[in-house]
C-alpha cells in the first residue's frame, strides 16, 4: 500500500523515540575516523513542516517534539538536538527532519548514504530534500534491503521503518532481518515498529527476540494521540547495537515513564 503519509505524524512521540536512538547510534559511529554506510528502506519525504496543515490537524507534533523540548529532555549538545538545530538553521524554525535528514546532519563527507522510497510523491519530495549527492532509490524497501547488503563500506547502520499498514509487515520483518543479518553480519540493523493496543506487534517482537537474543529490544509507552487511536507506544529492535545505546534507551524509558 502507498497510502501512508508521515506528514500527519512527523515529530510525534514515536519520532522522538526513534530519532533520539538513531542519532545516538550515529554519533557513536562517527567518533571513529572510519567511513560508514547508512541505509534506509522506507525513507519518506525526509523533511517536514510542523506548521503544515497535516501536522496541525493531528496535533501529534505539539504533543511530541514541541512538548519534549519544553520539558528539556535533551541537552543542546545531544546528537538529536544537534541534528534538529542543523535542519532548522537551513529550513526554518518549524522544520522537522525525518530519519534521512537526521543522518545527513550527523554523518560526514567520508560516509555513504543510500535511501529507498517507493511512494511517488514522497520520493520526489525526498529527492528535493536531500539533494543530488545522496543516492535515492525509487524502489521497494524490503527488496533493496537485500540488494544493497553488504554495503561498501561494510561498517554501518540500516534503518528499517515500514508503515505497518499491512499486517503482512509483521510477518515479513523477522525473515527480512534474518536475511540481512546473514548477508551483513557486522551491520547494525534497526527496526522501528508501533506498539499497538491490539498487540499486533507482539508475535513479531517475540520472533525477533528469539532469533537475536543479544539485540537491543526497547519499547516506550505514551498516551494515544487521540481517543480511539491504536498506537500506544514505540519500539526499536537493534541488532548489533553500538556501545552506549542501551544506556540511552534506559534514559528514554525514564523520560517516557514520567509523561
Amino acid at each position: 500500500m502507498l497510502s501512508y503519509q508521515h506528514a500527519y505524524h512527523a515529530g510525534n512521540l514515536a519520532d522522538v523515540h526513534k530519532h533520539a536512538l538513531l542519532a545516538s547510534a550515529l554519533d557513536y559511529l562517527t567518533r571513529k575516523d572510519k567511513p560508514l554506510s547508512y541505509l534506509e528502506t522506507h525513507a519518506g519525504r525526509g523533511l517536514y513542516a510542523l506548521d503544515a496543515a497535516e501536522a496541525v490537524k493531528t496535533g501529534e507534533a505539539a504533543a511530541g517534539i514541541a512538548r519534549i523540548e519544553g520539558l528539556g529532555w535533551f541537552a543542546p549538545d545531544h546528537p538529536y538536538m544537534r541534528a534538529l538545530a542543523t535542519v532548522r538553521a537551513k529550513h526554518g524554525p518549524q522544520a522537522y527532519p525525518g530519519s534521512p535528514l537526521v543522518a545527513m546532519a550527523l554523518l560526514r563527507d567520508i560516509d555513504t548514504i543510500q535511501l529507498c522510497e517507493l511512494h511517488p510523491q514522497e520520493f520526489t519530495a525526498l529527492r528535493q530534500a536531500v539533494g543530488r549527492k545522496i543516492t535515492v532509490h525509487k524502489a521497494d524497501g524490503r527488496e533493496m534491503a537485500l540488494a544493497l547488503t553488504p554495503p561498501t563500506p561494510r561498517r554501518g547502520l540500516m534503518l528499517i521503518d515500514p508503515s505497518f499498514e499491512e499486517k503482512a509487515d509483521y510477518v515479513a520483518m523477522p525473515k527480512l532481518i534474518g536475511q540481512v543479518a546473514k548477508k551483513w553480519n557486522v551491520g547494525i540493523i534497526a527496526l522501528w515498529y508501533p506498539v499497538l493496543a491490539s498487540g499486533a506487534q507482539e508475535g513479531m517482537v517475540a520472533a525477533l527476540r528469539g532469533a537475536f537474543p543479544e539485540a537491543l529490544s526497547h519499547e516506550v509507552r505514551f498516551p494515544p494521540a487521540r481517543e480511539g487511536h491504536g498506537m500506544i507506544g514505540s519500539g526499536m529492535f537493534v541488532v548489533n547495537p553500538p556501545f552506549g545505546l542501551a544506556g540511552e534507551a534506559e534514559r528514554l524509558s525514564a523520560r517516557f515513564a514520567a509523561l
